[in-house]
């Protein structure tokens, strides 16, 4: 899989909803966890592959030590926590670009897992940072549009 740059149009769209499961499921969460790995990121959502679907994934060390999935299809934040804090953040799509970007600390987020498997939790810290980052990707939203 190849990344996607900026300023491709894809990057800049509210992507589709999944409605059913693709059969290469499995398959494409591999490849787009492999290109993540690859260019040395914590996250990567479909459009950064050219996908117009809802789903990405975070680094599986993350995801572990946190007790989360790794993989998100049409993932939602319900609630986000008042309070914030800043910190810089780059972006596969927009290479030695950074950003310093104020986030909540704490977020609720549900979303159907790798096995198909509906899940919520409370995410806190960097991980509530990572997936809102990549939320921001599946509404087509950039860091360099978040000051």
């Amino acid at each position: 899989m190849n990344l996607v740059k900026e300023p491709n149009t894809i990057l800049h769209k509210e992507l589709q909803y999944v409605k059913t499961l693709p059969e290469n499921l499995a398959d494409l969460i591999s490849d787009m966890k492999k290109t993540m790995y690859e260019n040395k990121g914590i996250g990567l959502a479909a459009n950064q592959v050219g996908l117009d679907i809802r789903l990405f994934v975070i680094d599986e060390k993350i995801a572990k030590e946190a007790g989360v999935p790794s993989a998100y299809i049409n993932p939602e934040i319900t609630s986000f926590s008042k309070e914030q804090d800043e910190m810089e953040e780059g972006c596969l799509s927009m290479p030695e670009y950074y950003s310093i970007i104020k986030r909540s600390k704490k977020i609720m987020i549900k979303t159907i897992d790798e096995n198909g498997k509906k899940v919520k939790f409370k995410a806190r810290g960097f991980l509530a940072r990572v997936l809102q980052h990549e939320c921001d990707h599946l509404q087509g939203i950039l860091i360099k549009n978040r000051k």
